[in-house]
């Protein structure tokens, strides 16, 4: 059995000998490979810690923005019997939170959807005299209707419908990743169970397994 004692010895002794050994390689000839400088964005984040919204880097939204993200989060997925809408849980403070992310992809994403929501307030102004987050349901879904298929919008309108069909990605993937939008889609996984007998003879049978001998 080797001891933390010993342990360490050997690691020490190894950082000693690095460098000796790379100055060797290099006078026969041989390039030493050596790390190269690590690019990234910082250190990684503690996995057990509960980090609060805008903790990590400083989120983008400004209140007004809030209004109107929350407003078209409910356009997408509105409040039924079934389940509450998206901005009542926190899927705008996701959104945020993605989109002010400093990678190369929130970064596109930001752009986007910052955009987007300046055009969509205002064409509510143009349409209705005023912003979106103040317009009636069926004010604001007249305008999602123009841009929410974007092989079939105007070409006018053809940045406004890829902006749209970003939100929803979005704000679908905020929602159905909440507990909420878990049981709205009536998903069962992640339950610890007392025990597990294999896949019911249903499932088998849909994947096409249920003749396969045991």
């Amino acid at each position: 059995m080797i001891d933390r004692r010993r342990t360490i010895q050997w690691v020490l002794a190894a950082s000693v000998t690095t460098p000796l050994l790379a100055s060797c390689a290099g006078t026969a000839g041989i390039r030493p490979r050596l790390p190269k400088t690590p690019q990234g964005y910082g250190t990684d984040p503690n996995l057990t810690h509960v980090y609060r919204s805008g903790e990590l880097w400083p989120l983008t939204f400004t209140p007004a923005q809030r209004r109107t993200a929350a407003a078209l989060c409910d356009v997408i997925i509105p409040a039924d019997s079934v389940s509450p809408g998206a901005a009542s849980v926190g899927v705008v403070d996701f959104i945020d939170e993605w989109v002010s992310a400093p990678y190369p992809y929130q970064q596109e994403d930001r752009a986007i959807v910052i955009e987007g929501l300046a055009w969509i307030d205002d064409e509510a102004g143009r349409r209705y005299g005023k912003p979106f987050a103040d317009l009636d349901t069926t004010q604001q879904t007249a305008i999602c209707d123009d841009i929410a298929h974007e092989p079939q919008a105007q070409p006018l309108l053809a940045e406004a419908a890829r902006f749209f069909a970003r939100y929803r990605d979005l704000t679908t993937g905020g929602f159905y990743s909440t507990p909420e939008g878990r049981k709205d889609l009536q998903y069962i996984g992640n339950v610890p169970l007392a025990r597990f007998d294999g896949p019911s003879p249903e499932v088998l049978r849909k994947v096409g397994l249920d003749e396969v001998p045991t």
